[in-house]
């Protein structure tokens, strides 16, 4: 993603502050938005859904891409889609039969990532590649978590804080002893499904929404100087998505700064959920991403509009998609 910049507030440029766009209160709005509060895990408030009986894995249609673009030789984006599951062991047994004990492997959750490398050519590449491993290892070493995870669960959601916060030093510590590697970082937008629960992780700006009967939501908050001064009153929505500000990241994983968000939402059958990259919401509209998720056969084909849809609009940057439901079979 060679569009996105980090920005260290320590050496922002003067010419920033000619920009019509940035009033002199920048300085104020990124201390305000690095600040302990928004540091903190953000939990949605919302009541516990009603549980139903969660999907199973012949319900559940998932699908994701990437792609470089009509402009790019090369694709810093990197997904990963998957389950964590867990499995019984018998070891010693009394029961003559234990071989009819359900040995299979249970899914505990589901996730899905999206990671947006930044820094340009294979640092960005390798940022948003090192990201992803790195949490991917972070959750499964931090299995127990997702065994008690509940309404009031609060090492779950610790451990996905502390999973960016990993991968965040992990790539500063890489950049200190690789000169190569130094000024890499990346997006990480992390969606978990705990049944009845989604637990989402980000920092950057790859986006999640949740299309429900009829009706589009992003859920995830843009961590970008742009929606900054959108958040202050300081710039209306509409300017914000053609400024250069636009693509100056606030918090990313291994940038000057991070500030990981986790938020829970209640999950449904009803729901549709879809992760990306900026390369799809620059050239597609919110309305364009509901209507085509509102028509959808599968996650596949919509993935694959969606992608048609992003490069028919210029695919000036690496697309990727992430498009997941479940589909009752009874």
């Amino acid at each position: 993603m060679n569009d996105h910049f980090q920005l260290n507030v320590a050496t922002v440029t003067p010419a920033w502050c000619n920009h019509p766009f940035v009033p002199a209160t920048l300085f104020r709005i990124l201390e305000i938005l690095h600040c302990e509060e928004l540091m903190q895990n953000q939990l949605a408030e919302s009541e516990p859904p009603t549980i139903s009986r969660r999907p199973r894995d012949d319900e559940i249609d998932v699908y994701g891409l990437t792609h470089p673009g009509k402009l790019r030789t090369e694709n810093q984006d990197h997904f990963l889609v998957g389950s964590l599951r867990g499995r019984l062991n018998v070891r010693l047994s009394s029961l003559p039969d234990d071989h009819r004990l359900p040995l299979e492997e249970e899914r505990i959750a589901s996730f899905m990532m999206v990671a947006d490398g930044v820094g340009g050519g294979q640092k960005g590449e390798a940022a948003s590649r090192l990201a992803l491993e790195e949490v991917a290892q972070y959750i499964a070493d931090s299995a127990r978590c997702y065994f008690r995870a509940d309404g009031g669960e609060g090492d779950f959601v610790q451990a996905l804080e502390e999973a960016a916060k990993r991968s965040h030093q992990a790539l500063r510590e890489r950049g200190e002893v690789d000169a190569d590697s130094a000024g890499m970082a990346t997006t990480l937008t992390l969606w978990i499904g705990v049944w009845p629960w989604i637990y989402l992780l980000q920092v950057g700006d790859s986006r999640y929404y949740c299309y429900s009967n009829g009706v589009l939501s992003q859920i995830s908050h843009d961590q970008t100087v742009a929606q900054a001064l959108v958040d202050q009153g300081l710039l209306t929505k509409s300017l914000s998505e053609h400024s250069p500000l636009a693509n100056v990241l606030a918090s990313s994983i291994g940038g000057p700064q991070t500030a990981p968000v986790v938020s829970r939402i209640p999950s449904s059958w009803e729901n549709v959920h879809l992760l990306c990259s900026d390369g799809l919401t620059k050239h597609i509209s919110d309305k364009r991403i509901a209507e085509r998720l509102g028509t959808m056969r599968s996650a596949r084909q919509v993935c694959e509009d969606l992608l048609q849809d992003a490069l028919d609009g210029g695919g000036t940057d690496n697309i990727t998609i992430i498009v997941g439901r479940a589909v009752p079979r009874e």
